[in-house]
Protein backbone atom coordinates (compact mmCIF):
# COMPACT_ATOMS: atom_id res chain seq x y z
CA UNK A 1 0.00 0.00 0.00
CA UNK A 2 1.19 3.60 -1.04
CA UNK A 3 1.62 5.35 2.29
CA UNK A 4 0.25 9.59 1.95
CA UNK A 5 3.79 10.49 2.69
CA UNK A 6 4.73 9.16 -0.64
CA UNK A 7 1.93 10.16 -2.50
CA UNK A 8 2.99 13.36 -1.77
CA UNK A 9 6.05 13.58 -2.65
CA UNK A 10 7.45 16.69 -4.53
CA UNK A 11 9.73 17.83 -7.30
CA UNK A 12 12.84 19.23 -5.51
CA UNK A 13 15.11 20.01 -8.44
CA UNK A 14 15.41 20.26 -12.27
CA UNK A 15 19.00 20.63 -13.94
CA UNK A 16 19.07 20.94 -17.82
CA UNK A 17 22.09 19.92 -19.45
CA UNK A 18 23.53 20.44 -22.86
CA UNK A 19 25.67 17.50 -24.37
CA UNK A 20 28.05 18.09 -27.05
CA UNK A 21 30.47 15.92 -29.42
CA UNK A 22 32.02 16.89 -32.55
CA UNK A 23 31.46 14.22 -35.15
CA UNK A 24 34.50 12.38 -36.84
CA UNK A 25 32.84 12.71 -40.16
CA UNK A 26 30.63 15.84 -41.17
CA UNK A 27 27.44 15.12 -43.46
CA UNK A 28 23.92 17.20 -44.29
CA UNK A 29 20.74 17.04 -45.74
CA UNK A 30 18.97 19.11 -47.75
CA UNK A 31 18.73 21.60 -45.35
CA UNK A 32 22.10 21.97 -43.21
CA UNK A 33 25.71 20.35 -42.59
CA UNK A 34 26.09 18.57 -39.25
CA UNK A 35 29.63 18.67 -37.74
CA UNK A 36 28.54 18.24 -33.99
CA UNK A 37 25.82 16.93 -31.90
CA UNK A 38 24.20 19.29 -29.18
CA UNK A 39 21.29 17.89 -26.72
CA UNK A 40 19.43 18.94 -24.10
CA UNK A 41 18.50 15.96 -21.57
CA UNK A 42 17.01 17.29 -18.27
CA UNK A 43 17.30 15.56 -14.72
CA UNK A 44 14.34 16.20 -12.21
CA UNK A 45 14.78 14.88 -8.54
CA UNK A 46 12.50 13.81 -6.01
CA UNK A 47 12.38 14.80 -2.14
CA UNK A 48 12.41 10.80 -1.64
CA UNK A 49 15.52 10.33 -3.82
CA UNK A 50 13.65 9.49 -7.34
CA UNK A 51 15.20 10.42 -10.14
CA UNK A 52 13.90 11.27 -13.96
CA UNK A 53 15.62 11.68 -17.22
CA UNK A 54 13.57 13.46 -20.00
CA UNK A 55 15.22 14.89 -23.61
CA UNK A 56 13.91 18.07 -26.00
CA UNK A 57 14.23 18.05 -29.70
CA UNK A 58 15.33 21.57 -30.84
CA UNK A 59 18.34 23.87 -30.19
CA UNK A 60 19.92 22.59 -26.96
CA UNK A 61 21.21 25.64 -25.66
CA UNK A 62 17.99 27.57 -26.43
CA UNK A 63 15.77 25.16 -25.04
CA UNK A 64 17.85 24.52 -21.74
CA UNK A 65 17.92 28.38 -21.16
CA UNK A 66 13.59 27.77 -21.80
CA UNK A 67 13.86 25.28 -19.09
CA UNK A 68 15.39 27.64 -16.56
CA UNK A 69 12.78 30.10 -17.61
CA UNK A 70 9.54 27.65 -16.60
CA UNK A 71 11.02 24.84 -14.33
CA UNK A 72 10.19 27.29 -10.69
CA UNK A 73 7.05 27.37 -11.97
CA UNK A 74 6.54 23.54 -10.81
CA UNK A 75 8.83 22.98 -7.96
CA UNK A 76 7.39 21.56 -5.21
CA UNK A 77 4.72 20.14 -6.80
CA UNK A 78 3.92 16.33 -6.70
CA UNK A 79 5.82 14.84 -10.10
CA UNK A 80 2.55 11.84 -10.25
CA UNK A 81 0.11 14.95 -11.20
CA UNK A 82 1.69 15.36 -14.58
CA UNK A 83 -1.10 16.52 -16.56
CA UNK A 84 -1.46 19.20 -13.52
CA UNK A 85 2.30 20.62 -14.14
CA UNK A 86 1.82 20.04 -17.70
CA UNK A 87 -1.24 22.48 -17.58
CA UNK A 88 0.92 25.07 -15.24
CA UNK A 89 3.62 25.03 -17.59
CA UNK A 90 1.90 25.82 -20.65
CA UNK A 91 -0.39 28.62 -19.15
CA UNK A 92 2.66 30.45 -18.14
CA UNK A 93 4.14 30.49 -21.70
CA UNK A 94 0.58 30.19 -23.41
CA UNK A 95 0.71 33.81 -24.67
CA UNK A 96 4.00 33.37 -26.58
CA UNK A 97 5.08 29.64 -26.65
CA UNK A 98 2.30 27.62 -28.21
CA UNK A 99 5.25 26.17 -30.52
CA UNK A 100 8.93 25.96 -30.35
CA UNK A 101 10.98 25.84 -27.86
CA UNK A 102 9.15 26.46 -24.89
CA UNK A 103 7.14 23.58 -26.58
CA UNK A 104 10.26 21.53 -26.40
CA UNK A 105 11.12 22.24 -22.57
CA UNK A 106 7.75 21.15 -21.55
CA UNK A 107 8.29 17.81 -23.72
CA UNK A 108 11.72 17.31 -21.69
CA UNK A 109 10.07 17.77 -18.36
CA UNK A 110 7.06 15.91 -19.25
CA UNK A 111 9.36 12.69 -20.47
CA UNK A 112 10.88 13.05 -17.19
CA UNK A 113 7.97 13.06 -14.98
CA UNK A 114 6.75 10.09 -16.34
CA UNK A 115 10.14 8.18 -15.78
CA UNK A 116 9.64 9.43 -12.00
CA UNK A 117 5.90 7.84 -12.34
CA UNK A 118 7.43 4.33 -13.70
CA UNK A 119 10.05 4.35 -11.14
CA UNK A 120 7.54 4.79 -8.12
CA UNK A 121 4.85 2.41 -9.60
CA UNK A 122 7.62 0.00 -10.36
CA UNK A 123 6.08 -0.27 -13.94
CA UNK A 124 7.22 0.56 -17.48
CA UNK A 125 5.78 4.06 -18.96
CA UNK A 126 3.87 1.70 -21.47
CA UNK A 127 2.70 0.16 -18.36
CA UNK A 128 1.36 3.53 -17.51
CA UNK A 129 0.44 4.70 -20.46
CA UNK A 130 -2.22 1.34 -21.01
CA UNK A 131 -0.21 -1.66 -21.33
CA UNK A 132 1.81 -2.88 -24.25
CA UNK A 133 0.31 -3.91 -27.24
CA UNK A 134 3.23 -5.79 -28.96
CA UNK A 135 6.77 -7.52 -27.40
CA UNK A 136 8.32 -5.94 -30.27
CA UNK A 137 9.32 -3.30 -32.72
CA UNK A 138 10.46 -2.86 -36.20
CA UNK A 139 13.33 -0.31 -36.24
CA UNK A 140 13.53 1.41 -39.81
CA UNK A 141 17.28 2.44 -40.64
CA UNK A 142 17.59 6.54 -40.84
CA UNK A 143 20.88 7.01 -43.08
CA UNK A 144 22.14 7.76 -46.73
CA UNK A 145 22.76 11.67 -45.98
CA UNK A 146 24.48 13.52 -48.46
CA UNK A 147 28.07 14.33 -48.36
CA UNK A 148 30.95 15.85 -50.57
CA UNK A 149 31.77 12.66 -52.33
CA UNK A 150 32.48 11.93 -55.69
CA UNK A 151 30.87 9.05 -55.84
CA UNK A 152 27.61 9.77 -53.86
CA UNK A 153 25.51 7.31 -55.66
CA UNK A 154 27.67 4.56 -55.05
CA UNK A 155 28.51 5.11 -51.36
CA UNK A 156 24.97 5.48 -50.76
CA UNK A 157 24.19 2.27 -52.18
CA UNK A 158 26.84 0.93 -49.91
CA UNK A 159 25.53 1.90 -47.08
CA UNK A 160 21.94 0.59 -48.11
CA UNK A 161 23.58 -2.67 -48.41
CA UNK A 162 25.47 -2.23 -45.27
CA UNK A 163 21.66 -1.94 -43.08
CA UNK A 164 20.31 -4.98 -44.71
CA UNK A 165 23.28 -7.34 -43.71
CA UNK A 166 22.91 -5.49 -40.35
CA UNK A 167 18.88 -7.00 -40.43
CA UNK A 168 17.21 -3.78 -41.16
CA UNK A 169 13.93 -4.58 -43.00
CA UNK A 170 13.03 -0.91 -43.70
CA UNK A 171 15.71 1.94 -44.74
CA UNK A 172 14.89 5.89 -45.02
CA UNK A 173 17.60 8.19 -47.34
CA UNK A 174 17.43 11.65 -47.82
CA UNK A 175 16.43 13.48 -50.71
CA UNK A 176 16.07 17.00 -51.46
CA UNK A 177 19.42 17.77 -53.41
CA UNK A 178 18.01 18.46 -56.62
CA UNK A 179 15.23 16.30 -59.05
CA UNK A 180 17.82 14.54 -61.06
CA UNK A 181 20.15 13.60 -58.30
CA UNK A 182 17.33 12.22 -56.18
CA UNK A 183 15.73 10.46 -59.04
CA UNK A 184 18.85 8.48 -60.08
CA UNK A 185 20.09 8.17 -56.31
CA UNK A 186 16.89 6.67 -55.45
CA UNK A 187 16.51 4.31 -58.08
CA UNK A 188 20.29 3.02 -57.83
CA UNK A 189 19.09 2.50 -54.55
CA UNK A 190 16.75 0.50 -54.77
CA UNK A 191 17.98 -1.70 -57.46
CA UNK A 192 20.68 -2.45 -55.06
CA UNK A 193 18.68 -3.23 -51.95
CA UNK A 194 15.98 -5.26 -54.38
CA UNK A 195 12.44 -5.44 -53.81
CA UNK A 196 11.78 -6.99 -50.92
CA UNK A 197 13.48 -4.17 -48.38
CA UNK A 198 11.36 -1.33 -47.51
CA UNK A 199 12.25 2.05 -48.77
CA UNK A 200 11.41 5.95 -47.90
CA UNK A 201 12.57 9.03 -48.73
CA UNK A 202 13.00 12.14 -46.70
CA UNK A 203 13.53 15.59 -48.20
CA UNK A 204 12.94 18.00 -44.98
CA UNK A 205 10.55 19.60 -46.75
CA UNK A 206 13.36 21.07 -49.36
CA UNK A 207 10.64 21.77 -52.31
CA UNK A 208 7.86 23.37 -53.30
CA UNK A 209 4.58 22.03 -54.66
CA UNK A 210 5.70 21.58 -58.67
CA UNK A 211 8.92 19.89 -57.86
CA UNK A 212 8.00 17.32 -55.33
CA UNK A 213 4.88 16.43 -57.01
CA UNK A 214 6.90 16.04 -59.85
CA UNK A 215 9.63 13.85 -57.75
CA UNK A 216 6.84 11.88 -56.58
CA UNK A 217 5.69 10.94 -59.92
CA UNK A 218 8.93 10.02 -61.88
CA UNK A 219 9.13 7.42 -58.33
CA UNK A 220 5.76 5.80 -58.32
CA UNK A 221 7.42 2.89 -59.65
CA UNK A 222 9.71 2.29 -57.19
CA UNK A 223 7.35 0.95 -54.53
CA UNK A 224 8.31 3.78 -51.94
CA UNK A 225 6.42 2.78 -48.88
CA UNK A 226 6.33 6.88 -47.60
CA UNK A 227 7.56 10.58 -49.00
CA UNK A 228 8.49 12.63 -45.86
CA UNK A 229 8.26 16.45 -45.41
CA UNK A 230 7.74 16.59 -49.39
CA UNK A 231 6.44 20.51 -48.63
CA UNK A 232 7.35 23.21 -46.16
CA UNK A 233 5.08 22.66 -42.87
CA UNK A 234 3.24 26.02 -42.82
CA UNK A 235 1.36 24.95 -46.11
CA UNK A 236 -1.37 22.60 -44.97
CA UNK A 237 -3.43 22.86 -48.41
CA UNK A 238 -0.64 22.37 -49.97
CA UNK A 239 0.10 19.30 -48.82
CA UNK A 240 -3.73 18.11 -49.06
CA UNK A 241 -3.93 18.61 -52.59
CA UNK A 242 -0.24 16.79 -52.97
CA UNK A 243 -1.40 14.16 -51.40
CA UNK A 244 -4.67 13.66 -53.06
CA UNK A 245 -2.39 13.40 -56.18
CA UNK A 246 0.80 11.30 -55.18
CA UNK A 247 0.60 7.56 -55.21
CA UNK A 248 3.24 7.53 -52.53
CA UNK A 249 2.02 8.08 -48.88
CA UNK A 250 2.75 11.00 -47.14
CA UNK A 251 4.12 11.52 -43.80
CA UNK A 252 4.95 14.86 -41.68
CA UNK A 253 4.65 15.87 -38.46
CA UNK A 254 8.37 16.51 -36.99
CA UNK A 255 8.22 20.18 -37.34
CA UNK A 256 4.38 20.33 -35.86
CA UNK A 257 3.44 21.24 -32.06
CA UNK A 258 0.61 20.23 -29.84
CA UNK A 259 -2.68 18.66 -30.26
CA UNK A 260 -4.15 21.74 -32.00
CA UNK A 261 -1.27 21.80 -34.76
CA UNK A 262 -1.82 18.45 -35.36
CA UNK A 263 -5.49 18.67 -35.88
CA UNK A 264 -4.87 21.07 -38.78
CA UNK A 265 -2.81 18.23 -40.40
CA UNK A 266 -5.46 15.44 -40.05
CA UNK A 267 -8.27 17.93 -40.68
CA UNK A 268 -7.10 18.82 -44.18
CA UNK A 269 -6.17 15.44 -44.53
CA UNK A 270 -2.26 16.31 -45.17
CA UNK A 271 -0.78 13.00 -44.39
CA UNK A 272 -0.73 8.86 -44.23
CA UNK A 273 1.71 8.70 -41.72
CA UNK A 274 1.93 11.25 -38.41
CA UNK A 275 5.25 11.64 -37.45
CA UNK A 276 5.20 13.85 -34.35
CA UNK A 277 8.46 13.86 -32.18
CA UNK A 278 7.58 13.37 -28.45
CA UNK A 279 10.49 15.43 -27.09
CA UNK A 280 9.27 18.42 -28.96
CA UNK A 281 5.48 17.79 -29.61
CA UNK A 282 4.59 18.24 -25.71
CA UNK A 283 6.12 15.27 -24.16
CA UNK A 284 4.09 11.77 -23.82
CA UNK A 285 1.17 13.31 -22.09
CA UNK A 286 0.50 15.30 -25.53
CA UNK A 287 1.76 12.68 -27.64
CA UNK A 288 -1.16 10.49 -26.00
CA UNK A 289 -3.68 13.39 -27.10
CA UNK A 290 -2.09 13.68 -30.62
CA UNK A 291 -2.08 9.80 -31.36
CA UNK A 292 -6.01 9.60 -29.76
CA UNK A 293 -7.22 12.28 -32.69
CA UNK A 294 -4.60 10.72 -35.42
CA UNK A 295 -6.92 7.38 -34.52
CA UNK A 296 -10.26 9.39 -35.55
CA UNK A 297 -9.00 9.78 -38.55
CA UNK A 298 -7.43 6.05 -39.80
CA UNK A 299 -4.09 7.74 -39.70
CA UNK A 300 -1.21 5.74 -38.32
CA UNK A 301 1.83 7.05 -36.13
CA UNK A 302 4.96 6.32 -36.58
CA UNK A 303 7.06 9.29 -34.53
CA UNK A 304 9.66 11.09 -35.21
CA UNK A 305 12.75 10.27 -33.20
CA UNK A 306 16.21 11.33 -32.48
CA UNK A 307 18.88 12.68 -30.01
CA UNK A 308 19.91 10.38 -27.43
CA UNK A 309 18.67 7.00 -25.95
CA UNK A 310 16.57 8.61 -23.38
CA UNK A 311 14.78 9.66 -26.51
CA UNK A 312 14.77 6.42 -27.88
CA UNK A 313 13.99 4.29 -25.18
CA UNK A 314 11.06 6.99 -24.92
CA UNK A 315 9.74 6.46 -28.16
CA UNK A 316 9.90 2.40 -27.78
CA UNK A 317 7.72 2.96 -24.74
CA UNK A 318 5.24 5.06 -26.47
CA UNK A 319 5.09 3.09 -29.80
CA UNK A 320 4.41 -0.10 -27.93
CA UNK A 321 1.36 1.75 -26.39
CA UNK A 322 -0.48 2.59 -29.92
CA UNK A 323 -3.24 0.53 -30.59
CA UNK A 324 -3.23 -1.40 -33.93
CA UNK A 325 -5.68 0.69 -36.33
CA UNK A 326 -7.58 -1.58 -37.79
CA UNK A 327 -7.19 -4.56 -35.65
CA UNK A 328 -6.88 -7.68 -37.03
CA UNK A 329 -5.82 -11.35 -35.97
CA UNK A 330 -2.00 -10.99 -37.73
CA UNK A 331 -0.93 -6.74 -36.42
CA UNK A 332 1.04 -5.08 -38.96
CA UNK A 333 4.61 -4.30 -37.42
CA UNK A 334 5.08 -0.88 -35.10
CA UNK A 335 8.01 1.04 -36.82
CA UNK A 336 10.85 3.24 -34.87
CA UNK A 337 13.56 5.27 -36.19
CA UNK A 338 16.85 4.44 -35.82
CA UNK A 339 19.32 6.98 -36.60
CA UNK A 340 22.58 5.52 -38.26
CA UNK A 341 24.88 8.40 -38.46
CA UNK A 342 27.30 8.74 -35.59
CA UNK A 343 26.19 9.31 -32.51
CA UNK A 344 28.31 9.02 -29.51
CA UNK A 345 25.91 10.48 -26.78
CA UNK A 346 23.30 8.07 -27.93
CA UNK A 347 25.62 5.36 -27.16
CA UNK A 348 27.12 6.42 -24.46
CA UNK A 349 24.97 8.46 -22.17
CA UNK A 350 22.87 5.40 -21.36
CA UNK A 351 24.26 1.78 -20.29
CA UNK A 352 21.51 0.08 -21.57
CA UNK A 353 22.40 -1.04 -25.45
CA UNK A 354 19.72 -0.80 -28.08
CA UNK A 355 19.92 -4.53 -29.79
CA UNK A 356 18.20 -5.25 -32.94
CA UNK A 357 17.58 -9.31 -32.91
CA UNK A 358 16.59 -10.81 -36.07
CA UNK A 359 15.08 -6.91 -37.84
CA UNK A 360 13.24 -6.01 -34.50
CA UNK A 361 13.76 -4.10 -30.99
CA UNK A 362 12.28 -5.72 -27.79
CA UNK A 363 9.58 -2.99 -25.89
CA UNK A 364 11.13 -1.93 -22.73
CA UNK A 365 10.37 -4.22 -19.67
CA UNK A 366 12.07 -2.39 -16.64
CA UNK A 367 10.89 0.26 -14.46
CA UNK A 368 9.82 4.08 -15.98
CA UNK A 369 11.87 4.23 -19.37
CA UNK A 370 14.05 1.89 -18.86
CA UNK A 371 17.16 3.81 -19.12
CA UNK A 372 20.34 3.71 -16.33
CA UNK A 373 22.16 7.16 -17.23
CA UNK A 374 25.81 7.54 -17.18
CA UNK A 375 26.38 10.47 -15.25
CA UNK A 376 30.19 10.15 -15.15
CA UNK A 377 29.95 10.34 -19.24
CA UNK A 378 27.62 12.97 -18.69
CA UNK A 379 29.65 15.18 -16.63
CA UNK A 380 32.19 14.73 -19.50
CA UNK A 381 30.95 16.07 -22.26
CA UNK A 382 28.24 18.24 -21.02
CA UNK A 383 28.52 22.12 -21.75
Amino acid sequence: MVSGKDFKMKISTIIPYVLNEDLETEFFFSQWEYSNRKICIVKIICDNGIVGWGEAYGPAPVVKESINYIKQNIIGMNPLESDVIWSTLFRRVHDYGRSGVFVSAISAIDIALWDIKGKYHKLPVSTLLGGSYREKIRPYATGLYFSDSKTLTDDLCNEALEYVNEGFKSIKMKVGLNLKDDISNVKAVRNAIGPDIELMIDSNHAYSYDEALKLSKKLEDQDIKWFEEPLSPEFYDQYSDFKSKSLIPVAAGECEYLRYGFQKLLDKNCVDFLQMDICSCGGLTEAKRISALSSTKGVKVIPHTWGSGIAFYTAINFISNLEPIPGRLYKEDAYIEYDRTENKIRENIIKDNIIMKDGYISVNDKPGLGVDVDETYLNEIKI
